[in-house]
Parts: C-alpha cells; sequence; structure tokens
C-alpha cells in the first residue's frame, strides 16, 4: 500500500500532537511536529538574548541553529538544540509567550519549511502544525484541520502545563490561548487557516483515540484508492 503525506493543523489545543502521533504510531509512518522546531528556535532566540522584534537576527539565528526530532518508544519525538535535549524546555511558559511572535517572521519560516519539506519528500509522513496543508506539504493527500471549543482547549492546555510542573490559573491559560489564536490567524504570512481540500474534524467531544481511529481510516482509504 502507498505511503502517503498526512498534514494535521489546528490551534492551541485542538489535540493535534497528540493525534498526530497517535495516527503515525497506527501507521507506522515517520510523525514530525513543527510547532517543536519553531519553538526550538524560540528558546534559543530567548537563551541569546536575541530580540523578538529582529527579523533579520531571528533569521539568521534559525539557520545556523541545528534542531534534530529523534524518535521515542511511545511514538513522540524528543527535541535537540545543538545537541541539547530541550524537549522539556520548549513547552514553558516563556517559550509559549513567544513562539507565535518568531513563527510569523519570514526568515525563520522560509528556513525551517525547507527543513520540513525534504522530511516529507519522501511520504510515509505525519507532520503536524500550522500552515502544513497549506504551505509546507500543499501536496499531501490526506488534509485534516482539528478544531475544539476554546473550553476545552483551554482544560486541555492547562493540563498539559500542569502535568509539566508549571501553575497557571484556568483565565491565565485561557487568554494565552485566545492570543495565538489572535496571532496565528492575523498574520500575513502563513496564517492559520484550513486547506480548501482539508477535512475539518471538531475534537471537543472526541477522545484522541477516537480522533486518530477515523483519520486512519481516511488515510487507508486513500491509500488503497491510490494504489
Amino acid at each position: 500500500m502507498k505511503k502517503l503525506k498526512v498534514a494535521i493543523d489546528g490551534p492551541a489545543g485542538s489535540g493535534k500532537s497528540t493525534v498526530a502521533r497517535l495516527v503515525a504510531q497506527a501507521l507506522g509512518y515517520l510523525y514530525v511536529d513543527t510547532g517543536a522546531m519553531y519553538r526550538a528556535v524560540t528558546l534559543a532566540a530567548l537563551r541569546a538574548g536575541v530580540p523578538l522584534g529582529d527579523e533579520e537576527a531571528l533569521g539568521r539565528l534559525a539557520a545556523r541553529i541545528n534542531i534534530d526530532l529523534k524518535p521515542l518508544p511511545d511514538g513522540g519525538q524528543a527535541v535537540f538544540l545543538d545537541g541539547e535535549e530541550v524537549t522539556q524546555a520548549i513547552r514553558s511558559p516563556e517559550v509559549n509567550g513567544a513562539v507565535s511572535q518568531v513563527a510569523k517572521v519570514y526568515g525563520v519560516r522560509r528556513v525551517l519549511s525547507r527543513r520540513q519539506q525534504e522530511l516529507g519528500a519522501l511520504g510515509g509522513v505525519v507532520m503536524d502544525g500550522r500552515d502544513i496543508g497549506t504551505v509546507v506539504l500543499p501536496q499531501a493527500e490526506v488534509k485534516v484541520f482539528l478544531t475544539a471549543s476554546l473550553e476545552e482547549r483551554t482544560r486541555r492546555r492547562l493540563k498539559e502545563l500542569r502535568d509539566r510542573g508549571f501553575t497557571l490559573t484556568e483565565n491565565e491559560v485561557r487568554e494565552e490561548v485566545l492570543r495565538r489564536d489572535r496571532e496565528d490567524a492575523g498574520r500575513a504570512l502563513a496564517p492559520l487557516k484550513p486547506a480548501p481540500d482539508a477535512i475539518v474534524l471538531d475534537t471537543s467531544n472526541l477522545t484522541p483515540e477516537e480522533a486518530t481511529a477515523r483519520i486512519v481510516a481516511l488515510v487507508r482509504e486513500r491509500a488503497g484508492n491510490s494504489v
């Protein structure tokens, strides 16, 4: 059966990273968390004291650093920045608060999109992010745009942060989610939106396993039809 390119996009808290990882596991595909790459650039910028408003400096930084994504036994990914594992560090509130600003920089997106396209070139990949179906892999055979209610996305993000040891209030997390929504959808470069041919799937009342099953069935159907 032909191995396809699967693009999964969606806003913060929609469940795309969890679902994409499970889909990749079920299909035996490579999982690529593109958001982790933008977070790694953001972490590097914060550590180096690069002003987030200096787009030229951010572009040079993205081209200079080395980001490695290594698969984990559970189907997830470990993230390495210049040889240092930063899987947990890139999920900090400080990175959460800055990543949207870094991700809208043309030089950063150009560098990372090229790396992502190289990873997806051969197929057999599940890639999640905010512009995979529209910009990075517009030729993907399967495109899914995940959504969920603000309340559900806030709940998920709050749980994720608390599980990682961060103490934020529900209101703080809700405001962060709303801010990310505004910035991701409103940026001029690669704004967050479903591709015209994407399947929109609301996960508000779906478990990760239920959402995964629907996408896996879609991929297998398309793969069978493409033989």
